[in-house]
């Protein structure tokens, strides 16, 4: 299933500088393990050692924030936008 991955300006080095990318997978942990092989570099920068979501990445699926859902479990289908917005601090 196709799932389009809004990626944001820090992390479009990795992509080529692609706004979005196509993926095929069932969950968002799949997306990610899918931008890993399209993309050599990038899980590091969404994950943490043990696999969890870093603290200050947000993914959210067609506007819902992963966190409150399944995590890294939730799951896609053909047609869902995914979008990774990392966290802005500042005062």
């Amino acid at each position: 299933m196709s799932v389009r991955v809004r990626i944001p300006t820090p992390l479009r080095r990795f992509t080529a500088n692609a706004e979005e990318v196509g993926v095929n997978a069932a969950t968002i942990g799949a997306v990610v393990e899918e931008l890993e092989r399209k993309f050599p570099g990038l899980k590091e920068r969404l994950c943490d050692e043990q696999g969890r979501v870093r603290r200050f990445v947000n993914i959210y699926i067609n506007g819902d924030d992963i966190r409150f859902l399944n995590s890294l479990e939730t799951s896609v289908k053909d047609g869902d936008e995914v979008s990774i917005v990392p966290a802005i601090a500042g005062g």
